[in-house]
């Protein structure tokens, strides 16, 4: 009896023992309000570059093309170079039929040989008439006509001379020649091809004057181009090599706008070198017009400059002031030791959209600056639970 008597009090014991501990640990901070999250989200002040670009797109050409047509028209007898082909002024590219020529070289020989003769024959009788002339024999009548021979065959003859000398200007226009060094990039006739030169001069070849020098012909809307100039750097890529980065400057800015379904777009040339010929004419280029480059300055999110609290969370920060803040045009607020926020005036140089280059003022790399309010729901509610109070957990 007494021995039951003893396990009853030790059983009451533990059991008082065991409420209060969970008592307690509800007190404590297990109960129903919850433990709150922190209230506001930061992100750190880094250190870094900022780059403010312009992106575009182009197609490469070579800086210098020469289309090569024939001013007369025939069957193309040769054909001496092809794509790719390394050619020097003056070189020989294709060649006509002559035949056609030639008998119009002949054709024209032979009429100056003839007006020639007319006119000599015409002078001849001029002269033998004149002293019959003078001593009154013949009349100006008869005189006058004469002299007029003597004119039209002259004139005869110069018209004469002039065909021949086109049908040479034309046979030497038979054989086609390269009008600059450079590299066939085009070849547009086969042996045998009729060429007709009417009214449109037809394209043969096209010849890149120096592929080591490429440039790209750019579309850049109207709302970028008053951020474009002369001598400006541009970085661009290309399909063919995409985990590469080529360089360039811009060269020219076209004041001729072009539309396109109502967009308005100009042309902008870039330069670019190309030593290792692996640009080729053609391609299309990825580009990007470096507008601002600033190096190891302080960044901040853009969302930083954006937040703005209720007037009376916040308070400057040590050494600031709120008139001091508008003043440079820019704040951002940071936590203080008690979790208050503080406000700071930074003086923002440059910004790509995503983060803002600011000065050194006020804050350095490594500070937290406020993004933002925390999210309600990242506050955790939880219940209690005597058994999870004596495990030291609340239960979710």
């Amino acid at each position: 009896m007494k021995r039951s008597r003893r396990l009853f009090w030790l059983l009451a014991v533990v059991l008082l023992l065991l409420l209060g501990g969970g008592t307690a640990l509800f007190f404590r901070g297990a109960g129903g309000s919850g433990e709150p999250a922190p209230g506001y989200k930061t992100a750190e002040v880094s250190r870094g570059t900022l780059e403010r670009t312009v992106s575009s797109s182009g197609t490469l050409a070579a800086v210098e093309t020469v289309t090569v047509g024939t001013e007369v028209s025939g069957t193309i007898d040769k054909v001496l170079v092809d794509f790719n082909s390394r050619v020097e002024k003056g070189e020989v590219l294709a060649t006509l039929k002559p035949a056609l020529f030639a008998a119009a070289v002949a054709e024209g020989e032979a009429a100056v040989a003839r007006a020639e003769a007319d006119l000599a024959l015409a002078q001849r009788e001029l002269e033998r008439s004149r002293p019959l002339y003078d001593k009154g024999y013949l009349s100006e009548q008869e005189f006058l006509p004469l002299r007029f021979n003597v004119d039209r065959y002259r004139a005869a003859l110069d018209q004469a001379r002039a065909t021949l000398a086109r049908a040479r200007t034309n046979e030497r226009n038979a054989t086609i020649r390269s009008p600059i060094d450079g590299t066939v990039i085009q070849r547009s006739i086969d042996a045998g091809q009729t060429v007709a030169a009417s009214l449109n001069t037809p394209t043969l070849f096209v010849i890149a004057r120096d592929l080591a020098r490429m440039q790209i012909e750019a579309d850049v809307d109207e709302t970028d181009i008053g951020q474009i100039r002369p001598e400006q750097a541009v970085r661009f890529t290309v399909q063919s090599y995409p985990d590469r980065t080529f360089a360039g400057t811009v060269r020219q800015v076209r004041l001729q706008p072009e539309t396109v379904q109502s967009v308005v777009t100009y042309t902008v040339i870039v330069e670019a070198a190309n030593p290792e010929g692996v640009l080729l004419p053609g391609m299309t280029a990825t580009v990007d017009f470096v507008v601002e480059h600033l190096e190891d300055v302080l960044l901040i999110p853009n969302a930083a400059l954006r937040f703005t609290p209720e007037e009376k969370e916040s308070a400057p920060a040590s050494g600031q002031s709120h008139h001091s803040a508008a003043k440079t045009g820019g704040r951002v607020f940071r936590l203080g030791a008690t979790g208050e926020l503080q406000k700071v005036a930074v003086s923002t140089l440059a910004s790509d959209g995503q983060v803002t280059a600011i000065s050194d003022d006020g804050l350095q790399a490594g500070d937290a600056v406020v993004t933002g309010p925390a999210r309600e729901d990242t506050k955790v509610k939880k219940s209690f639970s005597l058994f999870g109070a004596m495990r030291g957990r609340p239960r979710k």
